[in-house]
C-alpha cells in the first residue's frame, strides 16, 4: 500500500477580473459531482486556497464544480460561466485553475473563482467548506464531480488512513455537501448533482477499506456506488426543502485524464458528458435522487436500493468524517 502525503509549495497569484455580472437563470437547484480524473499530486499547502476574489452580484447566481480545472468539470464551469453564473473553481493545480478562471472572466456574461483544496485530506476539506461559508451569501448549484480513477492499480491511503478511492471519490463529497447545506438551504430552490459512474460494485460493510482482495477498478465501482447511495438518502432528507438532488454516469470513457491514465480508447466526448450533467441541471422532469446514464434514467445496482446498506454507509461516514446532520442542519463534532 502506498500513503499519499502531501509536501508544501509555493503559490503563484493570479489577477482574476472583476466586473458586474448579470445572472442568467437555470431551472431547478444544485447539483452533484462525478469522475474527474486526478493524479496523484504533491506539492500543495494544506490549507484551501482562494485567488484574489471576484465577487458574485447580489442577484447572481452562484456555482461550485468541484475539479473543475480540466476534464469534464473545465468544460462544466465555461459553460456555467457562459450563462451569467458566478463559478467556484475547485482543483489542486493552481495554474490550471487560473486558466479556467480567466477563460470565464474574459468570456463572460459570468465570472469565477478558483480554491485550492484537497479531497485527500478531510482537514482541507473542512478548511474549504469553512472557507465557502465565509465568503459567500449563497449556494444554488453544487456539482460533485472531483474523482480518482481506478488506475493506478494500486492501494493508496490518504493522510486520513482511509483508502484513497473511497475518500476522494465519496467521503469527502459527504463531508462537503453537509457542510455546505446551510447554503443551499438558504438559497433553494437549489440543486445538487453528483457525478458517479456506471462502474458500481456493492460494498462490504465487513472489508470497506479494501484491505482484502484489493483492485482499482474494485476500489473505484464502490465509491462511485456510494455517491448513488448518498444521493438517494440526500433526496429523502431533503424532501420539502426546494434542494433537488440527482446522479448520474454522464459517458462512457470520455477522454480525460482519469481514461488515459487507464490506457483505454475513448469512447464519447467530453460534450456528450457535460450535456448529460447539465440535464439535471436544469430539467424539472425528474425525481429528486434519480439515477441516469447519460441522458437517460435508468437503475442503479441493487445496493443503492437497499435501505439497510444506506444506513449502514451513513453511519460509517457520519463517524469517519465527525458529522452530525438533523433536519437538513449538519455541524461538525469531530471525527
Amino acid at each position: 500500500m502506498i500513503r499519499i502525503r502531501r509536501q508544501s509549495a509555493h503559490w503563484r497569484s493570479a489577477h482574476v477580473a472583476r466586473r458586474p455580472v448579470k445572472a442568467a437563470s437555470w431551472r431547478g437547484c444544485t447539483l452533484f459531482a462525478a469522475p474527474l480524473l486526478v493524479a496523484v499530486w504533491a506539492g500543495f499547502p494544506s490549507h484551501a486556497f482562494a485567488q484574489a476574489p471576484a465577487v458574485p452580484a447580489p442577484d447572481q447566481q452562484v456555482a461550485l464544480v468541484t475539479g473543475s480545472t480540466s476534464g469534464l468539470g473545465r468544460e462544466l464551469a465555461l459553460r456555467l460561466g457562459a450563462r451569467g453564473n458566478h463559478v467556484i473553481v475547485h482543483g489542486r493545480n493552481e495554474e490550471r485553475g487560473a486558466e479556467v478562471v480567466d477563460a470565464i472572466n474574459a468570456e463572460g456574461p459570468g465570472n469565477a473563482r478558483f480554491y485550492r483544496a484537497d479531497l485527500a485530506s478531510l482537514a482541507d476539506v473542512r478548511r474549504f467548506a469553512e472557507t465557502l461559508l465565509a465568503d459567500y451569501g449563497r449556494l444554488d448549484l453544487l456539482i460533485n464531480n472531483a474523482g480518482f480513477g481506478s488506475a493506478p492499480d494500486e492501494r493508496l491511503l490518504t493522510e486520513d488512513g482511509h483508502e484513497y478511492r473511497f475518500q476522494v471519490n465519496y467521503l469527502s463529497t459527504f463531508l462537503l455537501t453537509h457542510m455546505l447545506m446551510p447554503r443551499l438551504l438558504d438559497s433553494a430552490p437549489a440543486r445538487i448533482v453528483n457525478v458517479s459512474s456506471g462502474a458500481q460494485t456493492p460494498i462490504d460493510f465487513t472489508d470497506v477499506m479494501i484491505e482484502n482482495d484489493f483492485s482499482g477498478r474494485r476500489a473505484y465501482a464502490q465509491s462511485k456506488l456510494a455517491q448513488v447511495m448518498f444521493t438517494h438518502d440526500l433526496a429523502e432528507e431533503l424532501q420539502g426543502t426546494g434542494i433537488v438532488v440527482g446522479s448520474l454516469h454522464p459517458a462512457t470513457y470520455m477522454p480525460t485524464g482519469m481514461v488515459r491514465r487507464a490506457g483505454v480508447e475513448p469512447r464519447s466526448t467530453i460534450d456528450e458528458g457535460a450535456d448529460a450533467v447539465m440535464q439535471l441541471v436544469d430539467s424539472d422532469d425528474y425525481e429528486s435522487g434519480q439515477y441516469f446514464s447519460g441522458l437517460r434514467p435508468t437503475r442503479a445496482n441493487d445496493q443503492a436500493y437497499d435501505a439497510g446498506a444506506r444506513a449502514r454507509l451513513k453511519r460509517l461516514s457520519q463517524e469517519l468524517t465527525g458529522i452530525r446532520c438533523r433536519m437538513g442542519r449538519c455541524r461538525y463534532v469531530g471525527g
